[in-house]
Protein backbone atom coordinates (compact mmCIF):
# COMPACT_ATOMS: atom_id res chain seq x y z
CA UNK A 1 0.00 0.00 0.00
CA UNK A 2 1.36 3.58 -1.01
CA UNK A 3 2.11 5.85 2.27
CA UNK A 4 3.70 9.46 1.46
CA UNK A 5 6.37 9.90 -0.76
CA UNK A 6 6.19 6.15 -1.58
CA UNK A 7 6.00 2.63 -1.18
CA UNK A 8 5.83 1.20 2.30
CA UNK A 9 8.19 -1.61 2.83
CA UNK A 10 6.05 -4.06 4.60
CA UNK A 11 3.76 -6.50 2.19
CA UNK A 12 0.42 -5.92 3.55
CA UNK A 13 -1.09 -8.78 1.52
CA UNK A 14 -1.84 -12.54 3.05
CA UNK A 15 0.04 -15.01 1.99
CA UNK A 16 -0.97 -18.92 1.25
CA UNK A 17 0.04 -22.53 -0.24
CA UNK A 18 -0.85 -23.92 -3.25
CA UNK A 19 -0.08 -27.35 -3.22
CA UNK A 20 -0.38 -30.69 -5.00
CA UNK A 21 0.64 -34.08 -4.10
CA UNK A 22 1.82 -37.34 -5.28
CA UNK A 23 3.37 -40.31 -4.44
CA UNK A 24 3.91 -44.12 -4.72
CA UNK A 25 3.60 -46.98 -1.88
CA UNK A 26 6.53 -49.07 -2.67
CA UNK A 27 3.95 -52.70 -3.09
CA UNK A 28 1.37 -50.90 -4.83
CA UNK A 29 0.28 -49.62 -8.27
CA UNK A 30 1.65 -46.75 -9.09
CA UNK A 31 0.25 -43.49 -7.65
CA UNK A 32 -2.47 -44.96 -5.88
CA UNK A 33 -4.25 -43.67 -2.82
CA UNK A 34 -5.16 -46.01 0.51
CA UNK A 35 -8.04 -44.31 2.40
CA UNK A 36 -7.52 -40.91 3.07
CA UNK A 37 -3.98 -39.57 1.64
CA UNK A 38 -2.21 -42.40 2.10
CA UNK A 39 0.92 -43.50 -0.07
CA UNK A 40 1.63 -46.94 1.07
CA UNK A 41 2.75 -46.62 5.12
CA UNK A 42 3.04 -42.95 4.35
CA UNK A 43 0.50 -40.19 4.64
CA UNK A 44 -0.06 -36.62 4.67
CA UNK A 45 -2.53 -34.22 4.99
CA UNK A 46 -3.30 -30.55 3.35
CA UNK A 47 -5.05 -28.32 5.22
CA UNK A 48 -6.21 -24.24 5.07
CA UNK A 49 -7.76 -22.51 8.54
CA UNK A 50 -8.08 -18.49 7.94
CA UNK A 51 -4.88 -18.01 9.62
CA UNK A 52 -2.19 -20.59 8.12
CA UNK A 53 -1.80 -23.24 5.74
CA UNK A 54 -0.73 -26.40 7.11
CA UNK A 55 1.07 -29.54 5.77
CA UNK A 56 2.05 -32.64 7.29
CA UNK A 57 3.51 -35.79 6.07
CA UNK A 58 4.29 -39.14 7.97
CA UNK A 59 6.41 -42.21 7.11
CA UNK A 60 4.98 -45.40 9.40
CA UNK A 61 7.36 -47.79 10.63
CA UNK A 62 7.19 -51.16 8.38
CA UNK A 63 8.67 -53.44 10.76
CA UNK A 64 5.24 -53.68 12.86
CA UNK A 65 4.01 -55.91 10.31
CA UNK A 66 6.24 -58.58 11.84
CA UNK A 67 3.87 -58.47 14.73
CA UNK A 68 0.43 -58.08 12.80
CA UNK A 69 -0.05 -54.55 12.63
CA UNK A 70 -0.38 -52.03 9.63
CA UNK A 71 1.78 -49.73 9.85
CA UNK A 72 -0.25 -47.40 7.60
CA UNK A 73 -2.49 -47.16 10.60
CA UNK A 74 -1.23 -45.15 12.65
CA UNK A 75 0.41 -42.47 10.73
CA UNK A 76 -3.12 -42.85 8.59
CA UNK A 77 -4.57 -41.82 12.22
CA UNK A 78 -1.32 -39.43 13.08
CA UNK A 79 -2.19 -37.11 9.97
CA UNK A 80 -6.00 -37.07 9.89
CA UNK A 81 -5.78 -36.47 13.73
CA UNK A 82 -3.60 -32.99 12.84
CA UNK A 83 -5.43 -32.22 10.03
CA UNK A 84 -8.97 -31.95 12.00
CA UNK A 85 -7.19 -29.78 14.88
CA UNK A 86 -6.22 -27.57 11.99
CA UNK A 87 -9.36 -26.99 10.52
CA UNK A 88 -10.98 -26.97 13.97
CA UNK A 89 -8.76 -24.02 14.74
CA UNK A 90 -7.19 -25.57 17.50
CA UNK A 91 -3.88 -24.35 16.87
CA UNK A 92 -1.28 -21.70 17.20
CA UNK A 93 0.64 -21.21 13.64
CA UNK A 94 4.06 -20.54 15.44
CA UNK A 95 3.77 -23.60 17.20
CA UNK A 96 3.68 -26.50 14.94
CA UNK A 97 4.97 -29.12 17.50
CA UNK A 98 1.79 -28.31 19.18
CA UNK A 99 -0.26 -29.97 16.32
CA UNK A 100 1.92 -32.48 16.80
CA UNK A 101 1.90 -33.08 20.46
CA UNK A 102 -1.72 -32.84 20.60
CA UNK A 103 -2.52 -34.89 17.69
CA UNK A 104 0.24 -37.65 19.86
CA UNK A 105 -2.03 -37.38 22.50
CA UNK A 106 -5.17 -38.01 21.02
CA UNK A 107 -3.59 -41.35 19.66
CA UNK A 108 -2.46 -42.10 23.09
CA UNK A 109 -6.22 -41.34 24.92
CA UNK A 110 -8.19 -42.96 21.95
CA UNK A 111 -10.65 -45.46 22.59
CA UNK A 112 -9.64 -48.02 19.74
CA UNK A 113 -6.12 -49.39 20.64
CA UNK A 114 -4.06 -48.36 17.91
CA UNK A 115 -0.42 -49.75 17.93
CA UNK A 116 2.67 -48.38 15.60
CA UNK A 117 5.04 -45.85 15.01
CA UNK A 118 5.58 -43.04 12.56
CA UNK A 119 8.14 -39.95 11.80
CA UNK A 120 6.39 -36.84 11.24
CA UNK A 121 6.72 -33.52 9.72
CA UNK A 122 4.57 -30.61 10.33
CA UNK A 123 4.85 -27.14 8.07
CA UNK A 124 2.97 -23.92 8.59
CA UNK A 125 2.15 -20.96 6.92
CA UNK A 126 1.13 -17.93 8.85
CA UNK A 127 -0.85 -15.83 6.30
CA UNK A 128 -0.73 -12.43 7.58
CA UNK A 129 3.54 -12.55 9.49
CA UNK A 130 4.40 -14.37 5.95
CA UNK A 131 6.65 -16.64 8.23
CA UNK A 132 6.96 -20.76 7.91
CA UNK A 133 7.13 -22.46 11.33
CA UNK A 134 8.03 -25.78 10.77
CA UNK A 135 8.66 -29.36 13.09
CA UNK A 136 10.63 -32.32 12.05
CA UNK A 137 10.94 -35.65 13.72
CA UNK A 138 12.71 -38.49 11.96
CA UNK A 139 13.85 -38.43 8.51
CA UNK A 140 11.16 -37.10 6.42
CA UNK A 141 11.41 -33.72 6.08
CA UNK A 142 11.17 -30.22 3.92
CA UNK A 143 13.04 -27.70 1.44
CA UNK A 144 12.83 -24.03 0.69
CA UNK A 145 13.70 -23.26 -2.87
CA UNK A 146 13.92 -19.44 -3.84
CA UNK A 147 15.94 -18.70 -7.57
CA UNK A 148 16.64 -22.03 -7.76
CA UNK A 149 18.68 -22.73 -4.59
CA UNK A 150 17.70 -24.24 -1.46
CA UNK A 151 17.59 -21.75 0.88
CA UNK A 152 16.23 -24.14 4.02
CA UNK A 153 16.00 -27.25 4.72
CA UNK A 154 14.86 -29.67 7.26
CA UNK A 155 17.43 -31.52 10.04
CA UNK A 156 17.54 -35.08 9.29
CA UNK A 157 17.44 -37.11 13.13
CA UNK A 158 18.48 -40.09 13.51
CA UNK A 159 19.40 -42.37 16.62
CA UNK A 160 21.66 -44.67 14.64
CA UNK A 161 21.54 -45.58 10.66
CA UNK A 162 18.48 -46.13 9.55
CA UNK A 163 16.78 -45.59 12.47
CA UNK A 164 14.88 -41.97 12.79
CA UNK A 165 13.55 -40.27 16.00
CA UNK A 166 9.59 -41.68 15.67
CA UNK A 167 6.70 -41.55 17.71
CA UNK A 168 5.30 -45.00 19.25
CA UNK A 169 2.63 -46.44 20.69
CA UNK A 170 3.61 -50.12 21.56
CA UNK A 171 1.60 -52.88 23.85
CA UNK A 172 2.25 -52.86 27.18
CA UNK A 173 4.77 -55.79 27.14
CA UNK A 174 7.10 -53.69 25.00
CA UNK A 175 6.97 -50.46 26.04
CA UNK A 176 10.57 -49.62 26.75
CA UNK A 177 11.64 -52.04 23.85
CA UNK A 178 10.07 -49.66 21.07
CA UNK A 179 11.93 -46.51 20.18
CA UNK A 180 9.73 -44.37 21.11
CA UNK A 181 10.35 -40.19 20.88
CA UNK A 182 8.31 -37.09 22.38
CA UNK A 183 6.92 -34.74 20.04
CA UNK A 184 9.09 -31.76 22.11
CA UNK A 185 11.98 -33.73 20.34
CA UNK A 186 10.96 -32.81 16.94
CA UNK A 187 13.67 -30.29 15.14
CA UNK A 188 11.74 -26.44 14.93
CA UNK A 189 12.58 -23.52 12.85
CA UNK A 190 10.93 -20.16 11.54
CA UNK A 191 11.58 -18.29 9.06
CA UNK A 192 10.23 -15.53 6.61
CA UNK A 193 9.08 -16.83 3.03
CA UNK A 194 8.27 -14.81 -0.55
CA UNK A 195 6.07 -14.91 -2.85
CA UNK A 196 7.60 -17.39 -5.92
CA UNK A 197 9.14 -19.39 -2.80
CA UNK A 198 8.62 -23.30 -3.56
CA UNK A 199 8.76 -25.98 -0.75
CA UNK A 200 8.60 -29.52 -0.80
CA UNK A 201 8.01 -31.74 2.17
CA UNK A 202 8.35 -35.34 1.41
CA UNK A 203 8.87 -38.39 3.24
CA UNK A 204 12.64 -40.00 3.43
CA UNK A 205 11.09 -42.11 0.33
CA UNK A 206 11.90 -39.13 -1.60
CA UNK A 207 15.22 -37.79 -0.03
CA UNK A 208 16.97 -41.03 -0.25
CA UNK A 209 16.60 -41.59 -3.81
CA UNK A 210 17.08 -38.33 -5.04
CA UNK A 211 20.09 -35.40 -4.10
CA UNK A 212 18.80 -31.95 -3.58
CA UNK A 213 20.54 -31.32 -7.77
CA UNK A 214 18.16 -33.75 -9.09
CA UNK A 215 14.89 -32.02 -6.96
CA UNK A 216 16.28 -28.55 -8.10
CA UNK A 217 16.35 -29.90 -11.73
CA UNK A 218 12.71 -30.84 -11.77
CA UNK A 219 12.20 -27.71 -10.02
CA UNK A 220 12.89 -25.84 -12.91
CA UNK A 221 9.91 -26.81 -14.86
CA UNK A 222 7.39 -25.36 -12.91
CA UNK A 223 6.27 -23.00 -15.21
CA UNK A 224 3.70 -21.29 -12.74
CA UNK A 225 1.85 -21.13 -9.48
CA UNK A 226 -1.18 -23.05 -11.33
CA UNK A 227 -2.36 -25.86 -9.71
CA UNK A 228 -1.51 -28.19 -13.14
CA UNK A 229 1.85 -27.02 -13.28
CA UNK A 230 2.65 -27.68 -9.40
CA UNK A 231 0.59 -31.21 -10.07
CA UNK A 232 2.88 -31.84 -12.93
CA UNK A 233 5.97 -31.34 -11.17
CA UNK A 234 5.07 -33.01 -8.09
CA UNK A 235 4.33 -36.62 -10.09
CA UNK A 236 7.26 -35.78 -12.10
CA UNK A 237 9.10 -36.02 -9.64
CA UNK A 238 7.75 -38.55 -7.14
CA UNK A 239 8.23 -41.13 -10.48
CA UNK A 240 11.42 -40.30 -10.89
CA UNK A 241 12.68 -41.20 -7.08
CA UNK A 242 10.58 -44.23 -7.61
CA UNK A 243 12.39 -44.89 -10.55
CA UNK A 244 15.78 -44.41 -9.27
CA UNK A 245 14.60 -46.49 -6.38
CA UNK A 246 14.32 -50.08 -7.80
CA UNK A 247 17.50 -49.08 -9.98
CA UNK A 248 20.17 -51.61 -8.75
CA UNK A 249 23.28 -49.51 -9.92
CA UNK A 250 22.18 -46.44 -8.78
CA UNK A 251 24.22 -44.63 -5.98
CA UNK A 252 21.54 -42.99 -4.21
CA UNK A 253 21.83 -40.93 -1.40
CA UNK A 254 20.82 -44.13 0.78
CA UNK A 255 23.71 -46.22 -0.37
CA UNK A 256 26.41 -43.37 0.26
CA UNK A 257 24.95 -43.26 3.80
CA UNK A 258 25.35 -46.66 3.99
CA UNK A 259 28.85 -46.67 2.69
CA UNK A 260 29.42 -43.49 4.85
CA UNK A 261 28.49 -45.92 8.17
CA UNK A 262 30.73 -48.78 6.65
CA UNK A 263 28.39 -50.59 4.74
CA UNK A 264 28.84 -51.96 1.59
CA UNK A 265 25.34 -50.68 -0.32
CA UNK A 266 24.59 -50.00 -4.15
CA UNK A 267 21.40 -48.99 -5.46
CA UNK A 268 18.28 -46.86 -4.83
CA UNK A 269 16.13 -47.62 -1.46
CA UNK A 270 12.60 -49.32 -2.16
CA UNK A 271 10.27 -47.43 -0.20
CA UNK A 272 6.96 -45.55 0.12
CA UNK A 273 7.24 -42.10 -1.62
CA UNK A 274 5.23 -38.95 -0.90
CA UNK A 275 5.75 -35.57 -2.29
CA UNK A 276 3.99 -32.59 -1.65
CA UNK A 277 4.67 -29.61 -3.44
CA UNK A 278 3.87 -25.91 -2.96
CA UNK A 279 4.19 -22.51 -4.09
CA UNK A 280 4.25 -19.86 -1.73
CA UNK A 281 1.08 -16.98 -3.37
CA UNK A 282 -0.99 -14.19 -2.99
CA UNK A 283 -4.01 -15.40 -0.61
CA UNK A 284 -7.63 -15.49 -2.17
CA UNK A 285 -10.43 -16.78 -0.43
Amino acid sequence: RAVLGGLSQTDSRDYSLVTASCGFGKDFRKGILKKGMCYGDDACFVARHRSADVLGVADGVGGWRDYGVDPSQFSGTLMRTCERLVKEGRFVPSNPVGILTTGYCELLQNKVPLLGSSTACIVVLDRTSHRLHTANLGDSGFLVVRGGEVVHRSDEQQHYFNTPFQLSIAPPEAEGVVLSDSPDAADSTSFDVQLGDIILTATDGLFDNMPDYMILQELKKLKNSNYESIQQTARSIAEQAHELAYDPTYMSPFAQFACDNGLNVRGGKPDDITVLLSIVAEYTD
